[in-house]
């Protein structure tokens, strides 16, 4: 028969094992203090990155799938993305979405937990190819979604193919949802062709562009006529979201110039514009590189302010309202007009800009019935914040500490 004396003995143990280790110091992971400052008279939403070395401290012996970013003050984590920039194979900054206050401040920490995520949503930045539809390539966010189109489609407009599109220009699809409609759209089209035409609730496209530049399409300017590329010839995606989608388009040498041309786009969540890095570069030299806004039949109005690098367009559409812009550097432009032809697809604000290898602007626009903006007086304002983001993007400073 077994004594029951060792058992007291081995809780004995086991107490003194457990003080032993509870008196050893315990390694605390580094965290990361992030603050970030709003010189501007408006709160702003933005997406804001940390770089990959200002992280090492808190990385070290922990993996990034860990990483937390929470807001001080509160107990939730905010989403986050990891970014690859320079297409390596490592991740180099991350991302997470920062809300401050007008002309004030937030601090955020970044930390390591394995345990708890921020929550998923359907709130999202994301774009992709889209096969199923002539290789149309579309983007989206919470407040607006776009497109252009691609091979198949240059392919088949060439051929006479009906519905099919020969265009570089920037369609805009008008929705009504802050959730992801792009694969739920297409595959309504698939079941019933141009169901996307008609607005179920959630929005619809019925935004022309044809051979125009729709928002955001490029081209040069040239004895009072536009010069412009066809259809997309290739797409990468670089980042496909939650927070920012960024991918690249490349398209066949166009114009007499042979200019040849590859669009870097991306989309932030919570902005209503499109970013476009433009490499350019010609066989020839070119005299401009020209930005343009569609002004469908000229029953818009248009305005030009080249002083702060605003253009905008104020239209209806089915009854409702749409505004479009295009947001630059003024020191590029070198003229602006809003050039009106009896020729279908021909009328278009156009930007002129100086000849360089690598063009930047931002392209958007907002809709009425999406609740972002009830008259032309509140699209002037958002395209005048975003002008003045420009200038004054928000301040990021890191702080390690442990």
């Amino acid at each position: 028969m077994k004594s029951n004396l060792s058992i007291p003995l081995k809780l004995a143990q086991l107490s003194a094992l457990c003080l032993i280790v509870a008196c050893e110091p315990v390694a605390k992971s580094e965290t990361v203090s992030v603050a970030v400052k709003n010189n501007l008279d408006f709160p702003r939403n933005e997406i804001v990155g940390v770089h990959i070395e200002d992280l090492s401290g808190v990385l070290e012996n922990n993996e990034e799938k860990h990483l937390r970013v929470q807001e001080v003050g509160t107990q939730e984590y905010l989403r986050m993305q990891w970014m690859d920039n320079d297409q390596d194979g490592s991740n180099d900054e991350l991302l997470f979405q920062a809300e401050v206050a007008a002309n004030g401040s937030s601090e955020f920490l970044i930390l390591i937990d394995s345990t708890k995520a921020a929550e998923e949503s359907d709130v999202i930045a994301y774009s992709r190819l889209v096969p199923e539809r002539t290789d149309d390539y579309t983007w989206e966010n919470d407040k607006v979604a776009f497109r252009t189109y691609g091979p198949t489609g240059e392919k088949e407009a060439l051929a006479g193919v009906p519905g099919s599109t020969l265009s570089s220009g920037i369609d805009l699809w008008l929705k009504r949802t802050d959730k992801a409609i792009i694969n739920k759209w297409y595959k309504a089209h698939e079941a019933n062709p141009g169901a996307y035409h008609k607005d179920r609730g959630e929005g619809y496209d019925p935004y022309h562009v044809g051979g125009s530049r729709g928002t955001g399409g490029i081209g040069i300017w040239e004895n009072d006529s536009l010069l412009v590329s066809n259809n997309f010839t290739a797409s990468r995606t670089l980042a496909d979201g939650p927070l920012r989608t960024v991918f690249e388009l490349d398209y066949a040498p166009w114009s007499a110039y042979g200019v040849k041309e590859t669009k870097r786009i991306t989309l932030d969540l919570g902005s209503n514009f499109s970013k476009f890095d433009i490499s350019l570069s010609s066989e020839k030299e070119v005299p401009n590189y020209t930005v343009g806004i569609t002004l469908h039949k000229n029953e818009g109005d248009a305005a030009i302010n080249k002083e702060e690098g605003r253009f905008r367009h104020w239209e209806t559409i089915d009854s409702t309202k749409v505004g479009e812009g295009i947001v630059l550097d003024p020191k590029v432009i070198e003229e602006a007009m809003a050039y009106k032809s009896d020729v279908m697809d021909q009328s278009n604000l156009l930007i002129v800009t100086k000849p360089q290898e690598k063009l930047t602007y931002y392209a958007g626009f907002a809709w009425d019935k999406s609740g972002q903006v009830s008259s032309l007086e509140d699209w002037e304002n958002i395209l005048k914040q975003q002008s003045q983001v420009l200038s004054s993007p928000l301040s990021v400073s890191v702080k390690k500490s442990k």
